[in-house]
């Protein structure tokens, strides 16, 4: 059996049950932030809940792909694109080993 691509499958999902309706930009956007809540609160007293964070985690990375997808997005090319920006606003030169912010270092 072929496996299908992420994105095609959460199309696929969605369709079938007919909730692209609900996946407005703003609703998408408020999902992501509320799954990356309940991603946080899997490490709110230590670090031992990485087996809850995996569902968490999905969670949040589906919303993300489906926000990009609603917008018309690539998600593949827009965090090449932001990390490129990045590169240049943290040269590694600069920034290697370091967690100061861009304009100080």
């Amino acid at each position: 059996m072929h496996e299908k691509p992420v994105r095609t499958a959460l199309r696929e999902f969605v369709a079938e049950r007919d909730w692209g309706k609900f996946h407005t930009p703003e609703n998408l956007a408020k999902s992501i932030s509320i799954e990356a809540g309940e991603l946080l609160e899997c490490f709110q007293w230590d670090d031992s809940g990485l087996g809850s964070a995996e569902d968490e985690l999905a969670d949040v990375l589906t919303y993300c792909l489906l926000l990009a997808d609603r917008l018309g997005l690539d998600p593949d090319e827009i965090v090449l694109q932001k990390l490129e920006k990045t590169r240049v606003k943290y040269p590694a030169a600069d920034a290697r080993g370091r967690s100061t912010k861009y304009d100080r270092l």
